[in-house]
């Protein structure tokens, strides 16, 4: 009679390499496959560092004018050597304007005779300081001859160049998202937090407050509280209130996910024997269910982010939220409105509209994976 030895359950490669993985690297892992998100996540990293470096990326601040090229259309740029002594290099084509005494239309025509040389890191005659700190009036591309035109993506009705002024309108949009998001962080997560872990009267009481301001149409309510702004206050005064306004209306969605987490997770047996060991119940909730959401509260920002860039141009779209002197995103569409001011210029609307959609697609995109990978134990990792 043979002898045969008990039969080992057979195990999965992948199943005990997950096991070995920290929590940390499973969620990259599963994000790196997701390939929209990992796009969106350099796209999202270029246009925030956009943002921090809008002073230097500029040619030109964001109020410069002139009023000798107005709806200046987009130069172009060509890699060349004009042969007439300033030798190689990067150069862009300047303008030939007629005037119709009857129609006052102004129409621009390519030069290409007359050619500006670019250069980079020049000195533009425009001092600002950088990150702050440090004063120099230095632009990563801009003409050699500080006076020359140079609208690379076209200029407004007061000749604006409407590339910076996108730019600088990266900052103001994008911050507003994040100090929005971060606000209406905090009032969502202790909310959500205190109602699905105590449960009973404090719950009740918190989800019909959520309920209300669920019930409220988002559009008109962000209009009434916008309208209702002193206009005697300065920008930045605005600029905070607006930021303010937007994150008392958005932190309803994630109170209620942060609630149901919590439901669930205060019955699993880590949570009970802390309990059990004497821990009070805020230290319950601050050091054993928090950090088990960090992952989905971080998919939730980056979807929420979007959401408050929409809200603030669509506010000041309207009239209701930021005003010049403050440049948006929204601010800039506010010369959209005009149709013949499209009709005649249509980089007005076509050039702050894309930085809009390419950010929120890329901020949705990119909280998609991050979600998606926020249970790094929900699939196969290869």
């Amino acid at each position: 009679m043979s002898l045969h030895s008990p039969s080992r359950p057979v195990s999965d490669p992948a199943q005990d390499d997950a096991g070995r993985r920290s929590s940390r690297s499973l969620i990259w892992r599963r994000f790196r496959r997701h390939r929209l998100a990992h796009v969106s996540l350099w796209v999202v990293v270029a246009v925030y560092l956009i943002a921090l470096f809008a002073d230097v990326i500029a040619p030109r601040s964001a109020g410069a004018y002139d009023a000798e090229h107005p709806y200046a259309p987009p130069q172009s740029i060509t890699l060349t050597d004009p042969g007439d002594g300033r030798g190689p290099g990067l150069y862009a084509h300047g303008y030939t304007q007629e005037f119709d005494e009857v129609s006052w239309n102004r129409t621009y025509t390519k030069d290409p005779e007359e050619l500006h040389k670019l250069g980079l890191f020049v000195a533009s005659g425009h001092d600002y300081r950088f990150l702050g700190l440090i004063e120099t009036d230095r632009k990563l591309l801009a003409p050699v001859d500080a006076d020359a035109p140079f609208y690379l993506l076209g200029s407004d009705a007061n000749g604006r160049d409407i590339f910076s002024r996108v730019v600088h309108g990266t900052r103001v949009s994008l911050s507003i998202g994040l100090f929005g998001v971060a606000l209406s962080l905090v009032i969502g997560i202790t909310l959500g937090a205190l109602a699905g872990f105590f449960r009973g009267v404090v719950d009740t009481v918190i989800q019909r407050v959520t309920e209300v301001f669920m019930s409220l149409p988002t559009l008109p309510l962000w209009m009434a509280l916008a309208a209702a702004l002193p206009r005697d206050w300065g920008p930045l005064t605005i600029y905070f209130a607006i930021t303010v306004l937007l994150s008392l209306i958005g932190w309803t969605s994630l109170s209620r996910e942060v609630r149901g987490r919590v439901l669930t997770l205060r019955s699993e047996d880590y949570v009970v024997a802390a309990r059990l060991d004497g821990a009070s119940r805020f230290r319950v909730i601050r050091r054993h269910i928090l950090p088990s959401l960090t992952s989905h509260i971080i998919a939730s920002v980056t979807l929420a982010v979007p959401a408050m860039i929409l809200a603030e141009t669509s506010l000041s779209f309207l009239g209701l939220g930021l005003q010049p002197p403050i440049v948006s995103w929204g601010v800039l569409l506010q010369e959209a409105q005009n149709i013949r001011s499209v009709i005649t210029a249509p980089w007005l609307l076509i050039v702050p509209s894309a930085a809009v959609v390419i950010s929120t697609l890329a901020l949705n995109f990119l909280g998609d994976g991050l979600r998606d990978a926020a249970d790094p134990y929900g699939g196969a990792v290869k």
